[in-house]
């Protein structure tokens, strides 16, 4: 059985209750990448993390994260690279992403949705507790109501 087979087989509250559900944080910010890991972990979930674009598409593939959560200024390949990448590789492509960002103009926005992340969220705008109820929102609506 593939993780893919796995993680659709199985209802995501079940893997939820056995700490299986993964999230792919890829944030330089050490502040708020432990702040998003911590309250993430306290929820159930079990968070990796990636300090660059490029560690992000690498986690992305070696891992296969249930979500992903992924600010678009990063050192080397930049947040609307690795989204583009990651939507146009098979093995990836279905995995839900929320970008996180504190850039927040209608073109930042158009570009990041056009690309395919699922929700976009400024920063500034949602506590963290707010972007932990986006990410069960997308897990459920992604996992749950197929």
């Amino acid at each position: 059985m593939t993780g893919k087979e796995k993680n659709s087989s199985i209802p995501i509250s079940s893997l939820l209750k056995r700490n299986e559900v993964k999230v792919l944080v890829v944030e330089d910010d050490k502040f708020l990448r432990e702040i998003l890991g911590g309250k993430l972990t306290k929820e159930g979930y079990t968070v990796l993390e990636a300090l660059d674009g490029d560690q992000g598409i690498e986690k992305t593939k070696s891992e296969q994260p249930h979500i992903i959560l992924l600010d678009l200024v990063l050192p080397g390949a930049d947040g609307y690279d690795v989204l583009g990448r990651l939507k146009q590789d098979p093995e990836v492509s279905k995995i839900p992403v929320i970008v996180l960002s504190n850039l927040g103009s209608r073109e930042d926005i158009d570009r990041a949705i056009a690309l395919g992340a699922q929700q976009f969220m400024v920063k500034a705008h949602h506590t963290p507790q707010e972007i932990i109820e986006a990410v069960k929102k997308i897990l459920d609506e992604h996992y749950l109501q197929k």
